[in-house]
């Protein structure tokens, strides 16, 4: 099944207390490359959902953003720090005598200097908050899937339509290539005969020449590998695996062949052909970069 690398999933749940929000989308790239922004709190999470979407998804630049906001009260402890307290109404009392500066010192005022009063929560039970997590993200990256689903089939559909025109023009060379030897010996014969008259042609020498020139420009071999080149193309669109890389070292072979043809081509229609095989080539290679 043809994935595209580009998608979007996002689901939302209440479960234990928590609400949780869980959003991924991608874009294209040249192998797995996983991002997540999640609650300070929850960094744990991070590299839990980087394996987690990483057994599903293969290619591609993935964001995943969460949130997870507690519904329920949690057991809270304010810790006074009684000696970092004093400390500090002991500095700012020796400042008010010091420089004859008058002021009350209130514990109110004390209170509001850094860590002086701390509130500290229960832990939270890091497996608990990932299991709930991970339901909520299950949901999201199936959605997220569905659509690179979506979008793999429509990329499937195009490439296979360049490959069945890019056939068609293969198709015209193989049939076009021996007209042009036969093409060739006529005009050949024809400027002998304007060049000598009414003189005697050497058959065999004319033969020689047209076979020189027939091998000068077959291209059988060339479009027999074009045609495997394309069957192979179409059997990785039907493939449950990522192909993705496979089908860009294809592509490179299929745009060598076409080269090599227009190289012997020796003729107006079959260099047409060529150009519009290089053409939907370039327009294949631009899609496979979004398959995953």
């Amino acid at each position: 099944m043809i994935r595209s690398m580009t998608g979007y999933g996002r689901a939302e749940e209440i479960i234990d207390g928590f609400s949780i929000c869980v959003e991924f989308k991608s874009v294209n790239h040249r192998y797995f490359e996983f991002y997540a922004k999640v609650p300070r709190i929850y960094g744990f999470l991070e590299e839990k959902l980087k394996s987690f979407t990483n057994s599903l998804v293969s290619r591609g630049k993935v964001e995943c953003y969460v949130s997870v906001d507690s519904l329920e009260e949690t057991e809270s402890e304010i810790i006074v720090n009684h000696s970092l307290a004093k400390g500090y109404y002991d500095a700012v009392k020796e400042i008010s005598e010091q420089l004859g500066i008058d002021g009350e010192i209130s514990a109110a005022s004390i209170s509001r200097y850094p860590d002086v009063i701390t509130l500290h929560k229960a832990p939270d039970d890091e497996e608990k908050i990932w299991n709930c997590v991970k339901q909520v993200a299950a949901k999201a990256v199936e959605k997220f899937v569905e659509m690179r689903t979506v979008e793999g089939e429509k990329l499937k559909a195009d490439v296979l339509s360049r490959a069945d025109y890019i056939i068609e023009c293969v198709e015209f060379v193989e049939e076009r290539s021996p007209q042009t030897v036969k093409e060739y010996n006529e005009k050949l014969i024809a400027r002998i005969k304007e060049l000598i008259g009414d003189a005697s042609v050497d058959e065999q020498r004319l033969l020689n020449e047209a076979a020189v020139f027939a091998d000068k420009i077959a291209v059988a071999e060339e479009t027999v590998r074009l045609r495997s080149h394309i069957d192979q193309l179409r059997q990785f669109m039907e493939a449950d695996e990522p192909i993705g890389r496979k089908l860009d070292f294809l592509v490179q072979e299929i745009n060598r062949e076409a080269n090599t043809i227009g190289s012997k081509a020796q003729d107006v229609e079959i260099a047409k052909r060529v150009i519009a095989i290089k053409a939907e080539v370039e327009k294949i290679r631009e899609q496979i970069q979004n398959i995953e």
